[in-house]
């Protein structure tokens, strides 16, 4: 099986955003964004994901967080989508419920060719940390519209804002773990009845 692993590189006026990440990883990871909540989340994909993942940042944090984590979604969903290829032999659709203490969370996704994302989390705060906890569903936009993955996010239950997040992200590692994990019945096969996705 070919390695695969990205690295992907992002300069704009605002930004400079430098991703690397191994599919077939162990769950290693390193960041350097200046968003530490940010870094905090992104560590939960890559814990619960089994992706290696190492993501570098430079952006304009003194005006706010925003281009900073949309852009890191931006070429996450880059590097994510250049390491998956072509998809052969994948199972494709991979889902996830995961709790923490009173939240719980349910993550579906779809490796589908079709940006598209479903975001349900009715945040009991606006911040956590300072952090403003709408700019996740710019990351996750972000990351669909150039992974071209259909995703759902849901927070089923919660009242601790870090708690809905944190499941939120957990979920969303192990569905991705599902998805790309590849089927000894599919081999060299592309999971969809149109031959590509």
């Amino acid at each position: 099986m070919a390695e695969r692993k990205a690295r992907v590189e992002r300069n704009t006026l605002e930004t400079q955003i430098t991703v690397e990440i191994n599919l077939d990883g162990t769950g290693q990871s390193s960041f350097d964004t200046g968003v530490h909540f940010l870094d905090h989340m992104m560590d939960q994909i890559a814990r619960h994901g089994l992706v290696d993942l190492t993501v570098v940042a430079k952006g304009d944090l003194h005006i706010d967080d925003h281009h900073t984590v949309e852009d890191i979604g931006i070429t996450l969903g880059q590097a994510f989508k250049q390491a998956v290829g072509d998809k052969k032999g994948i199972r494709r659709y991979g889902h996830a419920y995961v709790p923490l203490d009173e939240a719980l969370s349910r993550v579906v996704i779809d490796l589908s060719g079709r940006p598209g994302l479903m975001m349900d989390v009715p945040y009991t705060r606006g911040s956590v940390g300072g952090f403003d906890v709408d700019l996740f569903e710019e990351f996750f936009h972000g990351f669909v519209n150039h992974s071209l993955v259909t995703l759902h996010i849901d927070n089923l239950k919660g009242k601790n804002t870090h708690h809905q997040i944190e499941t939120v992200f957990k979920a969303f590692g192990r569905a991705l773990r599902m998805a790309i994990e590849m089927d000894d019945r599919m081999a060299g096969i592309t999971p969809s009845t149109k031959g590509s996705l």
